[in-house]
């Protein structure tokens, strides 16, 4: 076919996109979220090379070609919307966030001047004027960033500038050496960070945490005296409320009272639990947060939208501007004919960036507060559910008596395993047991569930399963066991 001159209204170009559709609708949508069918189908990469034509050559594709490509695609992807898909922070497939999707990347605009996007511009305007108010920031301000961990890096550079705003000018030549706080159990986006923005790794000390994976203010007090004895300045702290693998929530108001003291800047690591605060019932989790200085929060995590919807909000909404604006001429003029404050793109450090709001508002306004907050306490049901399953289900054992989130963590004993004494032999062999099961039920499709160890408690490799899917229910829970335990009672 001729790759000139081609438009959407062009017969075949219409059966194409046609076509696209309905492949998407019932490959992705309708199959992909089937318990009849399998999480996905896996090949080792060697193999999975030679049953999709990745090579691009001179002439171009027929339709007939790209969509039997495009098809080979979606059967070997992972259906993470599928009820047996609990392998990672997200997952599920919504309806209405997946339109607002669609019409984002059918628009194709990009959130930097009003004349460019204006519709978005004043819709993220009003959704961060509403996250906030969740959040309790007053005169608070935000920015949909490519993921959570960019959304903790930001923050990380705004509370460098907020202490230091001199650094936007003369750089790091003179700063005094500066020091960054996290949980031993906190994301590693922070080390990033620190090695990008010139803090450097070392620098990014860890807190100890208690036997729930909750960081221990204490340590850190102890941690920042002892480092301004030896000159250091103290800058930033990083609550995590929703730890990746166990779920924990940091306990922010003893935190702030340590920021306040020594004039650190505190930022709270939402990303996956910040949608509790959509919930009268759980949002406790998150008491005080409005001391916080910045908040990230993913809604493609425990709201349960498409890759990516990652919010930063801070609690001065001017500093995002103060800290990133360059006032590049060619797009910043400030004699336009329109008022330029709407024109948002300075206060990012991208210049192109992205529409995520969309798929937030779309969904939001499909279901309402009522329907947001219910998906959280449906997610909290389902995770209690599954903690008592475990305990009545011999040879499953959870890690922690009671987990805080929606993320329930545990091992699998196998039958030979069972009554014996539990010695550093035994646990050696506890923790073979997991990426063997792991191995079972990806080639399967059957199945997908994470499993790692975590060495800051001692834990061998144990299952974390994680029950956000609006989708899943008690049978699927009560498969998840059935599952795992015949894959591996042979072990």
């Amino acid at each position: 076919m001729s790759v000139e001159g081609r438009t959407f209204t062009d017969l075949d170009v219409e059966g194409f996109l046609g076509a696209v559709h309905k492949l998407i609708t019932e490959e992705a949508f309708v199959k992909g979220t089937n318990r009849g069918n399998p999480v996905f189908e896996f090949k080792q990469p060697e193999d999975l090379k030679t049953l999709i034509d990745f090579e691009i050559k001179a002439n171009p594709s027929t339709h007939a070609a790209i969509l039997e490509e495009l098809t080979k695609i979606i059967k070997y992807s992972v259906k993470t919307g599928h009820p047996y898909f609990f392998n990672l922070l997200f997952s599920g497939l919504d309806p209405y966030s997946q339109a607002g999707s669609w019409v984002t990347d059918a628009v194709n605009s990009n959130m930097h001047t009003y004349e460019t996007s204006p519709v978005f511009i004043l819709m993220e305007n009003y959704m961060f004027k509403k996250l906030t108010s969740i959040v309790g920031f007053d005169d608070g301000g935000g920015l949909f960033c490519p993921g959570g961990s960019a959304s903790n890096q930001l923050a990380l550079h705004i509370a460098r500038f907020n202490r230091f705003p001199e650094i936007k000018k003369v750089g790091l030549y003179g700063l005094p050496r500066l020091r960054c706080y996290i949980s031993e159990d906190g994301h590693y986006s922070l080390k990033k960070a620190g090695n990008y923005l010139g803090i450097g790794e070392e620098n990014v000390v860890t807190i100890l945490t208690d036997n729930s994976g909750r960081v221990l203010p204490g340590d850190l007090q102890q941690k920042v005296v002892a480092d301004i004895e030896q000159g250091y300045i103290p800058l930033f702290v990083m609550a995590t409320c929703g730890s990746t693998v166990l779920g924990s929530f940091d306990s922010l108001p003893e935190l702030q009272d340590i920021c306040r003291r020594y004039n650190m800047w505190l930022h709270c690591d939402a990303c996956y639990g910040g949608s509790v605060l959509l919930s009268k019932q759980h949002r406790h989790l998150l008491y005080g947060i409005e001391r916080c200085d910045s908040v990230s929060w993913n809604f493609h995590k425990m709201s349960g939208l498409p890759h990516q919807c990652a919010a930063l909000l801070v609690k001065n909404k001017a500093i995002l501007l103060e800290a990133n604006c360059s006032k590049a001429e060619y797009l910043f003029q400030a004699d336009k004919f329109y008022d330029t404050n709407y024109d948002i793109g300075d206060k990012s450090i991208q210049c192109g960036r992205k529409v995520d709001v969309l798929k937030l508002w779309t969904l939001w306004k499909a279901i309402g507060d009522l329907g947001m907050e219910n998906r959280i306490n449906k997610a909290f049901e389902k995770a209690r559910y599954m903690v008592d399953l475990l305990k009545k289900s011999p040879g499953f054992r959870p890690v922690l008596p009671e987990f805080q989130c929606v993320s329930v963590s545990f091992w699998y004993i196998p039958e030979r395993y069972r009554g014996q004494e539990e010695t550093p032999e035994w646990w050696l062999a506890i923790h073979k047991v997991a990426p063997e099961i792991k191995r079972r039920m990806v080639e399967a499709g059957t199945l997908m569930i994470s499993y790692q160890p975590m060495s800051s408690k001692g834990f061998v490799n144990f299952f974390r399963i994680v029950l956000h899917n609006p989708a899943c229910n008690q049978g699927d829970m009560k498969y998840v066991i059935e599952e795992i335990d015949r894959l591996g009672k042979d072990l």
